[in-house]
């Protein structure tokens, strides 16, 4: 049976909201498939659940029928877990591509690797939680530290973006996908220093609160903006001669076309991406030529150039 501790306790009021959290965005996701970012991010409240479960109530000697040794392995394994999906939420929830490698190839061989190492085969062996410590968090405690430095430059270039876009944005956004991620990428500096477990736990699920905030913030946005472009579709006004004319003027291939009428219908980064089927990098290097021909450097100059007489 479970002894329900003090931790016990916190943990199961933050299993049974982040729980309420689930089940809230399955509904909306299942209304809406296509929303990718809500898919990402219901990914993102399950490993987190299984996260909380497993940091919360294990190891605990009482529980017979799991060793204890399999419950650490099990616990440790969750954080590795959601320390290592967080670059890649990012990267795709949130399109932030300059986190691509890491998210695929860094996150694997500096966090999941050395946790496999020290917890699948040296904790095994030796069964010493310590020792499988001591083996397996140096590499994760100094790739936590390059990747918050990563992140933050990311997260800065993504808003920089944005605001060349039009996109309403703040720098309390941007410090709070900051600070969302923050706890989770230093798990293993947690571990390395031993800190206390219940502070682990509240720290970890306030960077949780702060992702929540900004995806809903951002989902509201996103949903006004596809109520102004249905008004705008409804009074549509077809292209003006004058920019249907302007655009042959700078040498644009077929694919920077698109792009710009695209852009000229208020389609952000993303939504164009999408509808191209190409990457956000991708996009904006087409943005950067577009820009480059017509000698602009930001959206509303380069419509403003496309719609002179």
């Amino acid at each position: 049976m479970f002894a329900f501790g003090e931790m016990h306790g916190v943990t199961l009021v933050i299993v049974v909201i982040e729980c309420c959290f689930l089940f809230y965005q399955v509904t909306h996701y299942l209304a809406w498939p296509d929303d990718k970012s809500r898919f990402w991010y219901l990914v993102l409240l399950a490993l987190l659940i299984f996260y909380n479960v497993t940091g919360g109530f294990f190891p605990d000697p009482n529980i017979r029928w799991l060793p204890v040794m399999t419950q650490n392995i099990i616990a440790y394994g969750g954080g590795f877990l959601m320390a290592s999906y967080f670059p890649f939420f990012f990267f795709k929830g949130f399109g932030v591509s300059s986190l691509r490698w890491h998210a695929l190839v860094g996150v694997p061989l500096f966090l999941l690797l050395p946790y496999v190492t020290a917890f699948l085969v040296v904790y095994p062996l030796t069964a010493d939680l310590e020792k499988a410590i001591t083996w397996g968090m140096p590499v994760p405690f100094l790739y936590s530290i390059v990747l918050i430095w990563v992140i933050l430059v990311a997260v800065r270039r993504m808003f920089d973006e944005e605001k060349q876009d039009g996109q309403y944005n703040t720098k309390l956004e941007m410090m709070l996908v900051y600070c969302s991620v923050a706890p989770w990428v230093l798990m293993s500096v947690f571990s390395w220093l031993h800190v206390t477990q219940w502070v682990e736990v509240l720290v970890t699920n306030l960077g949780f609160l702060f992702t929540t905030f900004i995806f809903i913030s951002r989902s509201i946005r996103a949903e006004r903006l596809d109520k102004e472009r249905l008004l705008e579709l409804q009074n549509k006004v077809p292209f003006s001669q004058a920019f249907e004319r302007n655009i042959l003027l700078y040498r644009f291939t077929e694919r920077e076309l698109e792009v710009v009428r695209l852009i000229r219908q208020g389609y952000s980064r993303a939504e164009i991406a999408d509808m191209l089927c190409i990457s956000i990098g991708t996009l904006g290097k087409h943005i950067q030529f577009i820009h480059e021909k017509a000698e602009v450097s930001t959206r509303q100059q380069l419509m403003a150039k496309l719609e002179m007489p």
